[in-house]
C-alpha cells in the first residue's frame, strides 16, 4: 500500500509540481473579509471597529473554542 502512495505522490508532483495545497488560505481570507465586514458594521465607535478587525483575524479560534465547549459540555 505504501508503494501506491509513493507512486501517487510522484505522479502528483510531476503533474502539479512541488506545490502545497493552498486552498485553505483562500477560504481563511474569505472568512476574514466576512468577519471583518460583520464586526466593523456592528461597531459603535472607532475602537470597537479596530477590535472587530482584530477579532476577524482570530475568528477560527472563537469557532473552535465554541465547538469544543459544546462538545465537552
Amino acid at each position: 500500500m505504501s508503494e501506491n502512495n509513493e507512486e501517487f505522490k510522484a505522479w502528483a508532483e510531476k503533474k502539479w509540481g512541488n506545490k502545497k495545497a493552498t486552498t485553505g488560505g483562500g477560504i481563511y481570507f474569505l472568512g476574514f473579509v466576512g468577519a471583518a465586514i460583520y464586526y466593523v458594521s456592528t461597531a459603535t465607535d472607532f475602537w470597537m471597529g479596530t477590535l472587530g478587525v482584530l477579532k476577524a483575524i482570530v475568528w477560527p479560534a472563537f469557532l473552535v473554542f465554541s465547538a469544543l465547549s459544546e462538545l465537552g459540555g
